[in-house]
């Protein structure tokens, strides 16, 4: 059996350079054209989207962004052994740990507080135990044992992330804790390269680094328009929003499929280990993409009657969850 570890890709740009050609007619060359660059961040592909008159200094700006996405990986990412949280969760302690994983950290322990723990970045050694379980040879299709679980589940307590910022030391507070900010750190990095490309003067663009944030609108005047993916395709849209300066994050369990069945999904609750139905997603719109990612995981697993007061704690503007069936229902805070 293979686990699917797609990386979720739950919102689609749409035609966002529909006939625009990367270079224009000499006639036009006066005339702000597209600039896109095409990627992947943290497994999840990744777009880069911008307006510039000047080709040559655009592809710098990029460039420039690119480098501190490379520098932003070296930090987050749970798949690379030199990273700074694979450091974490493997000594248990970080010294001199680097200021944006303490500041993505902190956001991570204020979210989980908000959301009671619905969201909680210590969830790593139950996503372990799920992968490691449905990677084994003849894996039971009922999950992990019950005792496992158990196990994975004691490791699970965002209060026992312990972050002294002056003397920049993390501390996990048991042997066996990780984190994981795989709902969050795309949308850091997403606010991180958009900064770098608008030191270089840039104002119209798209950056989209797991989490597409749109800043300004189009030269025309237009919105950026950003389709929400259909849980039954994720490459169709069920449904489109106009965005102009506003951060769209999607969650959603059909973005990784640990069992074929479609029964277990990478999206876990920590308060009993089980997994977020495939074939439900949210979008939430916030005014950056840190805010908005990390906060669409909380909602999806959040209590029905707990979503609107935790969208409002945490910064965020609008929830929509959706089904294959269309949009289920709309959240304002």
């Amino acid at each position: 059996m293979t686990v699917r570890i797609n990386r979720r890709r739950a919102i689609t740009v749409l035609a966002a350079a529909a006939g625009l050609p990367l270079i224009w007619q000499a006639s036009q060359a006066h005339a702000a054209r597209l600039i896109r660059w095409e990627g992947t961040t943290l497994g999840a592909p990744s777009t880069i989207q911008l307006y510039h008159t000047d080709e040559t200094k655009a592809r710098a700006a990029i460039a420039a962004g690119l480098d501190e996405l490379a520098r932003l990986e070296s930090i987050f990412s749970v798949y690379r052994a030199d990273s700074a949280i694979t450091a974490l969760n493997r000594d248990g302690r970080l010294d001199n740990a680097p200021v944006e994983l303490i500041e993505m950290l902190t956001h991570a322990r204020d979210l989980a507080k908000i959301s009671d723990g619905v969201y909680d970045p210590t969830v790593q050694p139950v996503w372990q135990l799920y992968f490691s379980h449905f990677t084994s040879n003849n894996p039971d299709p009922a999950g992990p044992a019950a005792a496992d679980m158990a196990k994975a589940l004691a490791l699970v307590d965002w209060r026992g992330i312990e972050i002294d910022p002056i003397n920049r030391t993390i501390v996990l507070a048991r042997p066996g804790m990780a984190v994981t900010l795989n709902s969050g750190a795309q949308g850091y990095i997403t606010d991180r390269v958009a900064a770098v490309l608008r030191s270089h003067g840039f104002v119209n663009m798209l950056v989209d680094m797991g989490e597409p944030r749109a800043l300004s609108t189009k030269p025309d005047g237009s919105a950026w328009r950003i389709g929400i993916a259909n849980p039954a395709d994720p490459s169709r849209a069920i449904t489109e929003i106009d965005v102009v300066d506003k951060a769209v994050s999607t969650s959603g369990g059909y973005g990784t499929l640990f069992d074929d069945a479609g029964q277990f999904t990478h999206l876990i609750d920590t308060r009993t280990g089980k997994t977020a139905p495939a074939m439900v997603g949210v979008s939430v719109i916030a005014d950056n993409a840190t805010t908005a990612d990390g906060l669409s995981t909380a909602l999806l697993l959040a209590p029905v009657e707990r979503r609107q007061e935790i969208l409002r704690a945490a910064g965020g503007l609008t929830a929509i969850f959706v089904t294959p069936d269309g949009v289920t229902a709309t959240v304002t805070a």
